[in-house]
């Protein structure tokens, strides 16, 4: 498995990295055991959680994914093998249940849900902590066409990371990270981290797949000029790329199939380019989801793509897809169908 420096840390993170949010909801404590183990043996040593998960939220299994990763940690007694990410919830629709759903990115809030965190973890250090998205009003989920609400009262990012510095110095962090920002944002944090002095952000973890390649346009110079890298989450848009729901079946279990919820990949326009993709990988005689990683993975501005499965053999086939190399044809392949449609899911 390669491995990658995580910003400018000394860590090395795996190029692929164990996503959860499956954990609690669609997976069993015993499957997901099952899914650690088998990842930890393809050389994968970085995970990713959050106390939001598992995913969709929902009263009767908050936080049940942290619960099940410390659980690990505690059987297994590995916790030195991992680095171990997770992320503070912001405010938002449906996770009233998360401290009573008044979330900001402030000392009370971020105190409390770190500390929770670690408990349920079973760990005393959490070695990437995420801003799961931004307290402001700004374009993240899918929203386009920025609107600019000038009485939008949020946390001052100064004393966001001025908490963040107080628990990285209490050894309770070790690095942290932006997750669904915008290029402002991004560029905002680091300005601040190094006029004051406080923690730098060492990634950003934003959607990033076929059907959406939108951190090509503003934060892809960001993340390799400053260092910030890609944590893709996605990368296969819900499933859609592997090319399981096409001409509009949903398979028993699959997450399209459970949740109706998840539009975000089911317009006309995506399904469209959708069947081009997948037409496109078994023209040249591959499986359509180890293309769409493999292309999320090759990127240079990605540190890691996390993946996530529901069954041993979806991940098997997720870690296969680290030895796939793309050809040039190929490659000019997905670009044309990329110009001729592109960012149909962003």
């Amino acid at each position: 498995m390669q491995t990658r420096k995580l910003g400018r840390t000394d860590l090395n993170v795996s190029a692929l990295c164990l996503g959860t949010m499956t954990w609690g909801e669609q997976n069993t404590q015993a499957e997901a055991f099952e899914q650690i183990a088998l990842a930890k043996g393809h050389g994968i040593n970085f995970i990713d959680t959050a106390e939001m998960y598992p995913v969709p939220p929902r009263p009767e299994t908050y936080a049940a994914t942290e619960r099940i990763i410390g659980n690990w940690f505690t059987a297994n007694r590995d916790r030195d093998d991992w680095i171990l990410a997770s992320k503070v919830a912001g405010p938002g629709n449906g996770i009233s249940h998360i401290r009573d759903g008044q979330l900001k990115h402030n000392r009370q809030h971020i105190v409390a849900a770190l500390d929770a965190s670690l408990e349920r973890l079973q760990t005393d250090r959490i070695d990437l902590y995420q801003l799961h998205w931004p307290e402001r009003s700004t374009n993240f989920f899918g929203k386009l066409g920025y609107q600019h609400l000038p009485n939008d009262l949020f946390t001052p990012l100064e004393e966001t990371l001025e908490v963040l510095d107080e628990q990285v110095r209490a050894g309770k962090i070790r690095h942290i990270g932006l997750s669904n920002e915008t290029p402002w944002g991004t560029m905002k944090f680091l300005q601040l981290a190094e006029a004051r002095g406080w923690p730098r952000a060492v990634s950003i973890q934003n959607p990033y797949n076929l059907l959406n390649r939108s951190f090509e346009v503003g934060l892809a110079e960001v993340a390799i000029r400053e260092q910030c890298g890609l944590l893709a989450y996605s990368p296969l848009a819900f499933g859609m790329l592997s090319g399981k729901y096409e001409d509009g079946a949903r398979p028993e279990n699959a997450r399209l199939t459970l949740f109706s919820r998840f539009a975000r990949y089911s317009n006309p326009q995506t399904v469209a380019a959708c069947s081009r993709y997948v037409q496109v990988a078994r023209e040249h005689g591959l499986d359509p989801a180890q293309m769409a990683l493999a292309f999320v993975t090759r990127q240079p501005f990605v540190t890691s793509n996390i993946i996530g499965a529901t069954t041993l053999a979806q991940l098997q086939s997720n870690l296969d897809s680290q030895a796939l190399n793309l050809s040039d044809e190929l490659l000019a392949a997905i670009e044309a169908i990329h110009q001729a449609q592109p960012n149909p899911a962003p």
